[in-house]
């Protein structure tokens, strides 16, 4: 016989046992797999306006916050201004370049109680053309809420770890080429540097890198400049080393190349091989300027006495018949 307090223990230990049941989620289908509407009879609206497209879902990725400044207004030149040079998604097209051009020109007109961010969030759709404008349409309904959300989303959409690894790579191989001067060479390797900010190189082998690319003249002319060793140095003495001798344009004359005159038909070909045709036309020119030699008339001989005559008219013939001395 069991008693009341077998009882509590048992249903309390099937209640330990049962697994705990949890609601389930109310997960929200996508409009497109969600079932019309069902219209009662006591929906007032017409045909016509039951039958018209559902105006849910069109609202733009970018969520500019509300601005409560009076007489608010985007001047017709600053639109002007950013649709002047407009990103299109293009591969040669540098993301970062296009942010830097945006955010100098916002920052030239200021509004007073509106911050520059819901300005720049915007303006930032007009920048936009081509692959790139559809690239932010695609964008899933107020996904952008900050200026950092659309630059985040913009860089990582047109700036591909890929394209990172390749300049990286571009970078760490540098080398000078051999018709390019100092000044040449600091300005290209800069602009791999600003062509991805986010390369991660220290300043240290940034300098190491560049000075190891150099010819042999330009290394001498830097370890000069630096007194004897330019590693001596520390980063960034070595670093204004480096600027104060790239803003000596002509600090190593390119190589001395064989130039033709334009006015000869030799333009473009090797040097020797336009001697060689000058000569030949000199040779030419010589032969033409030179008399042509008197050409001596030639003399008839008759074949039966030896005479300075014709055969024919030769007194030892008769006519055409030969005398026994032929």
């Amino acid at each position: 016989m069991r008693t009341r307090s077998q009882s509590r223990n048992s249903n309390r230990q099937q209640q330990q046992v049962n697994p705990t049941f949890v609601e389930p989620f109310n997960l929200v289908e996508p409009i497109e797999n969600q079932a019309p509407p069902v219209v009662t009879m006591d929906d007032n609206r017409t045909m016509a306006q039951l039958l018209e497209a559902p105006t849910v879902g069109y609202e733009d990725a970018i969520v500019v916050p509300e601005i409560t400044a009076d007489n608010f207004e985007l001047k017709h030149g600053l639109l002007t201004l950013v649709q002047n040079k407009q990103f299109f998604g293009h591969d040669k097209e540098d993301p970062h370049a296009h942010i830097r051009y945006f955010n100098k020109i916002t920052s030239t007109m200021k509004f007073p109680n509106v911050p520059s961010t819901s300005v720049k969030l915007m303006l930032f759709p007009f920048s936009l053309e081509g692959a790139a404008r559809i690239w932010l349409e695609k964008e899933p309904p107020r996904s952008i809420l900050t200026w950092d959300d659309l630059v985040s989303k913009f860089i990582n959409k047109f700036f591909p770890p890929s394209k990172t690894t390749n300049l990286r790579n571009e970078i760490t191989r540098f080398q000078q080429r051999f018709d390019e001067t100092f000044y040449e060479a600091w300005d290209r390797f800069n602009d791999l540097l600003r062509a991805c900010p986010h390369h991660g190189f220290s300043e240290l082998h940034q300098l190491d890198t560049f000075y190891n690319a150099l010819n042999s003249n330009d290394q001498d002319l830097l370890n000069s400049a630096a007194g004897g060793n330019f590693w001596d140095k520390m980063p960034r003495d070595c670093l204004r080393i480096i600027e104060s001798k790239s803003k000596v344009r002509n600090s190593r004359n390119k190589p001395v190349v064989a130039k033709v005159s334009s006015s000869s038909s030799t333009l473009g070909i090797s040097p020797d091989v336009a001697e060689l045709k000058d000569m030949v036309k000199a040779l030419l020119l010589d032969k033409k300027s030179q008399a042509p030699a008197p050409v001596k008339a030639v003399e008839e001989s008759c074949v039966t006495c030896g005479r300075a005559h014709s055969y024919r008219n030769c007194p030892a013939t008769d006519g055409n018949v030969y005398r026994d001395n032929i």
